[in-house]
């Protein structure tokens, strides 16, 4: 493996963390209106993409922000995402949020741009879900939707086992056992990859890739069209919560093992972080559909250096949210309890976007040095 340089890092790059209750927003309206003053206030060039059909309950719109700063024609051009996954969009728009306030717009290079993409997912960002208006994980849904899917016989051997009908203690223990007997079976890593990696064959279910296109997938190759025409090398940030150690950042690199374009990114970040890394623990996943692999597909011969980066929520315990997302949207009906369901859904958000004063500054401290540090990154490539 080729050496790898160390992390670019200065002193000057670390400015005052704004409060984080003024970048932290309550719901997704409250997220895309401090968006969007941030980027105003900042000088950036703002435009929205709205959604054709769906709308939020109060009738106003859902839309794709988009916050163009620094040389919008410059060829080095760093692209950061939030809310791929829905309701994670909340920690996401606050990085983003974060980095504006703190001046970082206003002391680019002159020869780079930064592209903020906020909410991709705006459906499920205002609807507290992880997935899409179709209830697809678009992380998942950047495969080739005219070609055969990828198989995940493992999922679909355990899917009806461990999504109650009725979420109560004594059905959730039965699908944790079912898990749990799948584990001691076949192993923690196969278990990990079969409720990780993406599967297309049951669209109520768990990392539901889609059978075709979703909105957010064909605006986002729009907006790379439109934004970066002349970009020829791409820096990537896409903002997640969930994986990893709490309130720590956790990298998850999906350039070429091995590759130039891997050994970049962990210069800018660090090879402990970048290298080798293993999500709570288990085997990376064979994860299907990636943001990244689209932006790769989109971008063509253009190269991208990124990562997905996480802040730590439950670690492990997120196997019990994820399957709670999918029961709220799917079987909550059929034992109609209001009560219970506003309880529920307060643990899912807490579940990915802790309401912890320590978690969020940690979050907004984080966001803004790896922000800073790929910046620097970019800039010198």
């Amino acid at each position: 493996m080729q050496a790898v340089m160390p992390a670019v890092m200065s002193a000057a790059m670390s400015p005052l963390i704004p409060d984080y209750w003024d970048c932290f927003a309550l719901d997704y309206s409250g997220a895309r209106e401090k968006f969007r003053l941030a980027a105003q206030a900042a000088g950036a060039r703002l435009c929205a993409y709205q959604h054709p059909e769906q709308l939020a309950p109060d009738g106003s719109a859902l839309s794709i922000d988009v916050a163009h700063l620094g040389n919008p024609a410059a060829a080095k051009q760093l692209l950061i995402v939030s809310g791929t996954h829905g309701l994670e969009g909340a920690a996401g728009s606050a990085a983003q949020i974060a980095w504006m306030k703190s001046g970082g717009a206003q002391a680019l290079p002159a020869d780079l741009g930064v592209l903020l993409v906020h909410s991709l997912n705006p459906y499920g960002h205002q609807h507290g879900s992880r997935t899409t208006e179709n209830n697809v994980d678009l992380n998942r849904n950047f495969v080739n939707h005219n070609a055969a899917y990828p198989q995940n016989q493992a999922y679909a051997s355990l899917h009806e086992k461990i999504i109650p009908d009725h979420w109560t203690e004594a059905r959730i223990q039965q699908a944790d056992e079912a898990a749990r007997l799948y584990g001691e079976q076949f192993g923690a890593d196969a278990l990990y990859n079969a409720l990780a990696s993406g599967q297309y064959s049951h669209p109520d279910g768990l990392v539901y890739g889609g059978s075709q296109r979703e909105w957010s997938n064909r605006t986002l190759e729009t907006i790379v069209q439109v934004h970066l025409e002349h970009a020829r090398q791409v820096g990537f940030i896409d903002w997640h919560t969930g994986i990893g150690d709490y309130a720590e950042p956790f990298f998850l690199c999906f350039n070429e093992d091995g590759g130039k374009l891997q050994a970049r990114a962990a210069s800018w970040w660090g090879a402990d972080r970048v290298l080798g890394q293993r999500p709570n623990g288990m085997a990376r996943p064979n994860y299907q559909g990636l943001v990244f692999f689209g932006l790769q597909e989109f971008l063509g011969d253009r190269p991208v250096v990124g990562a997905v980066i996480e802040f730590g929520t439950r670690g492990l315990g997120t196997r019990y949210s994820l399957r709670l997302d999918q029961w709220l949207r799917h079987k909550s009906h059929l034992h109609p309890d209001p009560m219970r369901d506003a309880h529920l859904r307060s643990d899912l958000l807490d579940a990915f976007v802790p309401v912890s004063n320590s978690w969020r500054r940690s979050v907004l401290r984080h966001s803004m040095e790896i922000t800073q540090q790929a910046i620097a990154g970019v800039s010198a490539w």
